[in-house]
Parts: structure tokens; sequence; C-alpha cells
């Protein structure tokens, strides 16, 4: 799909609004949205000039139809990045210039990943706790990273950096304080936003400006809209130390006005020139693939008979919501749903749209946008795992043009 067609399809909006097609059939019923009806066929199309009347849309479109121009660094910028993971945030980084002066991961496998990819790469493994950072004191552009989401067992006792203690979050806050960046990014999953009735993300946002730092209103950042063959969602925080005397609004990657789908992930095309390479991959057990055979493209678990529906679902049958990734084969011609750790179990199944069986390791690797050429160290399992918890590349990339803007003009 591209933005100079004239008419979108159910499925199309739904993803340049980032709701399901339910919530777009809701709309339609409602009058929010007005559709029109295709001559050949009896499904619902929506032209663009009613889609911008939408404030979920609105954002999608507002920019030119030509992808902006590259901006280059000024310098190469410097950067450290903790929870760095298999290398996706920094990898995108990297093509827009930054070199990575240190990365922190505790993961052994995720750290052999990024020693075998980049072996210039000053990959420290352990945990945070344990890593010293005031030797670079005012000497990083750029520090990075994301924190896992928690609680704070302190919280409302008003003591700033302090009721973070014990937390992942107070040593990413640590590092800031230790380093003195000129900038930060952090990133997370856009429940953050929620967790704990938004007190989390509240105290988290009073400690970075306690810490010196001007923090720009927190966004989420869908990946579909930034060359992402793939529904994630990504809480981005940002922020400029304050003595820098930055005036001006960080400003946050653009749409690029195509929606990328898993046949662009796994087929010849734009984003990669050849079909996907051939890989190792987990496969379903006897009973589940007898059950997933009986799923459409598209479909997931309510496209079963009534008697499978609730043999497959048992007490989850009966609960409230859609559970829409659920016995889930994926379209060749939608972004795939979020990826996971584990493509096999049952809450998150991500079925081939054709050939019942999951997604095998290359094709994961590909629907984060990682290049075919990077090589995931360790078992199975723990492949699946790296690429599962990555930052999409592409995502990356796009936010390390925001990062060279803010940096260019400080």
């Amino acid at each position: 799909m591209n933005t100079l067609e004239k008419v979108y399809h159910v499925s199309e909006v739904a993803d340049i609004c980032g709701v399901s097609k339910e919530t777009i059939r809701k709309w339609d019923r409602s009058g929010k949205l007005k559709a029109m009806r295709e001559d050949s066929t009896a499904y619902r199309v929506y032209d663009r000039s009613s889609l911008e009347k939408l404030d979920e849309a609105r954002l999608f479109f507002s920019h030119s139809e030509v992808r902006p121009k590259k901006v280059k660094p000024k310098r190469n910028y410097s950067l450290i990045e903790l929870f760095a993971g298999a290398g996706g945030l920094a990898l995108g980084l990297e093509r827009n210039g930054f070199e990575s002066v240190l990365l922190n991961e505790i993961d052994r496998n995720a750290c052999k990943t990024l020693r075998h990819n980049r072996p210039k790469w000053n990959v420290v493994e352990g945990p945070i706790e344990s890593v010293d950072f005031t030797s670079y004191h005012d000497k990083i552009d750029v520090v990075t990273g994301g924190f896992p989401c928690q609680s704070f067992s302190y919280a409302g006792k008003k003591r700033g950096f302090e009721d973070t203690r014990g937390t992942l979050f107070f040593e990413y806050a640590r590092c800031l304080k230790e380093v003195r960046p000129k900038v930060f990014l952090g990133e997370n999953v856009r429940g953050l936003l929620r967790h704990d009735q938004g007190r989390t993300l509240q105290t988290m946002l009073t400690v970075l400006k306690d810490l010196g730092y001007k923090v720009f209103e927190p966004r989420v950042l869908k990946a579909m809209h930034h060359r992402v063959p793939q529904k994630r969602e990504r809480l981005i925080i940002v922020g400029v130390r304050d003595d820098l005397s930055y005036d001006g609004e960080f400003e946050w990657p653009v749409p690029t006005g195509r929606i990328y789908t898993l046949r662009d992930a796994l087929k010849k095309g734009d984003l990669y020139p050849c079909d996907v390479p051939d890989s190792e991959g987990q496969t379903y057990p006897e009973h589940k693939k007898a059950i997933m055979e009986l799923i459409p493209p598209g479909g997931y678990w309510r496209d079963l008979p009534l008697n499978l529906q609730k043999s497959y679902m048992k007490k989850s049958f009966y609960l409230g919501g859609g559970k829409t990734g659920m016995a889930r084969r994926m379209n060749w011609d939608e972004p795939s749903l979020t990826l996971t750790t584990a493509p096999a179990q049952k809450q998150t199944e991500r079925c081939h749209p054709d050939e019942t069986r999951p997604f095998t390791t290359k094709e994961y690797a590909r629907v984060q946008t990682f290049p075919d050429e990077w090589f995931f160290e360790g078992s199975q399992t723990a492949i699946y795992k790296q690429i599962g918890n990555a930052v999409p590349v592409n995502l990356a990339e796009a936010l390390g043009q925001s990062l060279v803007r803010l940096l260019n003009s400080i």
C-alpha cells in the first residue's frame, strides 16, 4: 500500500490508525468514519480525505510523500547503550554515524551476538549494578537504554532518585548522573504509560528532570510507520542536558507514508534484495498443528468450529477481551503482530501465512528488520528471545535521524 492510492481497505485503515479492524468497523457504524463500497465487491473502503479528519490518522498523512533527505552528523557522536540486547537499537544508530563506546548487557548469548557481529564494540557483560561509568564523565553524547518497567517501593516519599533504588531504572539514572551525556534516550513498552496508574512513569520523569535534563513529552511510536513490517509500539523518552541551553523541541521521526507488510519482510522487494534465506525454526506439536491447519490467513481462534474453540481455549473462552493473538495465522498483506520471545506459545502464536508452523529465526529477524548477515549466537530458544526483545532496526534508524538533528543543533 502507498498513500497515492485513492481508497484504503479496513485492514489498511486499522494499520494507519494503530487500532483493530473491529474498532474501524465500530467507527463506521457510529458515523465517525464514512465508508464507500467498491464497485466490484461489497467491501468497505475509505478515501484519504475522510481519513485525514481522524486524529488517529492525521499524523500518518501530515508530511511529504517523499522520504525526508537523510541528515548527516556534524561529527561522529559517541554512544553508551544500556540493556543492549542483540543490538537492534545500536545497529540502527550506527547507520546514522553513532559510535558505540560501551554496550552493557547481562545476557551472555546476546553479548556473544554483539561481539560476533561487531568485534570492535566494547561489550561489557554482566549486571549493570557492577558497571562504573565515572570514567566517561562529560565525554559522551548520548546514553540509550530500554530499562525494564518496574514499580517503586518508596513511591510517594518524594525522594526522587533515591525512591527508585533497587530497580533497573535507578541504574539507568545512575549512569546519567555519572556520565552526564548531552542527550539521553529511553525506550519501553507502551504499558509504562498506565503502569501503577501512571505513577511509575511520573516518578521516572521527575528523576530525569532532577538530574538536570529537559525532558520532552514522551511519545509512543508505531514501528510500522517507520519501515518495519510489524505492529509493534515503543514508548520513547528523550531529554537534553539543561546547561546546553537548547530551547527547541525534539523532532520526532515522521511516518514514512507506507505500511510495510509481511510480504515485504519475507519476499524480495523494497526492504530486502532477496527472499528470506532458509533457517532453523520451531515446530508445532501435532495436536496444535491440527488446530492451526483450520485457521485461514489473518484468522485466529474464532475461525474454528465452536466445539474446537471451547476445547482449545478452555477457561479463556469464557473470559472477556478479543484474545486475537491466540491461534493466530499471519497474513501476507498486513504487518505482523508484535513478535514475542517465543513464537509457538499458546497466548501469542505467530503462524506462517501459508505453512502451518511458527516463523523461522531468519523470518523472525526480518520482521524486526535485522540485516540477513546479522548472526545470532546461542540455542534456538535463545535466538528467538534475543530477536523478540530487540528494538526494530529500522525504527532505531529513524530515531537516530532525530537524535542527529538534535545534536547537530546543540
